[in-house]
């Protein structure tokens, strides 16, 4: 039995009865609980007793005064308490008993032993019950957690996306901070990302090609450029990109512009469907998506689906 725990009353009376058949006289009794450590204190009165006028007490009564000193003890009686217990369970020599009542000693023992072992079985499915439930709760503050950052990182995010709109900049400085803001959005949502990269000529260090960022989408590498402009994208500014995917054999494009596209460049993109996939988005969708609160995740992901199952590279989802 967990010794953390008093004696219930359906143990306290069990060991009354099985402590009080086990010694056959009242010293034994006495002697017996001593050896478990019970405190002096505890055993003052019954000893007494028992030396100066032992017929005025049975062992019943004895064994009911100590338990119930040792039962209202807080820590100080936890090693009694506990000894109590485990001399009992563990006691063997019924030839201390009167041997009319050995049969009935060895069934309370037994006795207790069965109560104590139900008992320590309820203990632990409660500890068990008290772990899964710490564990749950932990889980959960951990996910409250992450969560309010999330929305926080979000919103840091946002603002810095809106403040975009109001700079007095020119397009190319706008379009450099959009990389950082939209980079930054991704590795919100817990996106695989890679931030702007050049690759260069290795002996000369020329830059070969600049990448705005790379992203892993459902497994997939997604090579992305994003581009500030006053007016729709043309072909001068899709080009390159749809060239640096045909560069690489498993790479998926997405394209994502300020003020959308013209219609050759769509056109381009969904004649080059069959052979790559490749997805355009509005800055305005990103824009929306996060005043809604959407997930940024199913949002590429149906951009994705809409260009590979329905040909379709450039469904606006705007709500």
């Amino acid at each position: 039995m967990d010794a953390e725990f008093h004696y219930p009353p359906d143990v306290f009376d069990l060991l009354i009865e099985t402590i009080s058949r086990l010694s056959r006289g009242k010293k034994g009794v006495v002697l017996f609980l001593q050896g478990a450590g019970v405190a002096h204190d505890d055993l003052a009165e019954v000893n007494e007793i028992v030396r100066t006028n032992p017929k005025s007490i049975t062992k019943f009564e004895i064994v009911r005064k100590v338990l119930t000193k040792v039962n209202a003890r807080g820590d100080s009686g936890l090693r009694p308490r506990r000894e109590i217990i485990k001399r009992v369970t563990e006691f063997e020599s019924f030839d201390t008993c009167w041997p009319e009542d050995r049969l009935e000693a060895k069934g309370l023992v037994a006795s207790v032993r069965e109560a104590v072992n139900a008992k320590d079985s309820f203990t632990r499915m409660k500890r068990e019950r008290d772990v899964e439930r710490e564990q749950v709760l932990s889980r959960q503050r951990r996910e409250q957690v992450a969560a309010a950052l999330k929305r926080a990182n979000i919103e840091d995010v946002s603002r810095r996306l809106f403040a975009l709109f109001s700079m007095d900049k020119e397009p190319q400085e706008r379009g450099r901070l959009l990389e950082a803001v939209l980079n930054d959005l991704f590795k919100v949502y817990g996106i695989l990302v890679r931030e702007d990269f050049r690759r260069r000529e290795p002996d000369s260090g020329v830059v070969l090609e600049q990448i705005d960022g790379v992203i892993e989408l459902d497994g997939t590498i997604h090579l992305v450029e994003m581009k500030w402009l006053n007016s729709p994208v043309g072909m001068g500014e899709f080009s390159p990109h749809l060239s640096r995917l045909f560069m690489r054999a498993n790479a998926h494009g997405i394209f994502i512009a300020t003020n959308g596209y013209t219609q050759p460049v769509i056109t381009e993109c969904a004649n080059a469907l069959s052979l790559k996939t490749m997805f355009l988005c509005s800055l305005q969708e990103f824009v929306l998506l996060l005043q809604r609160q959407g997930d940024l995740v199913e949002f590429l992901k149906e951009k994705s689906r809409a260009a590979i199952v329905d040909k379709k590279p450039y469904l606006e989802i705007l709500g």
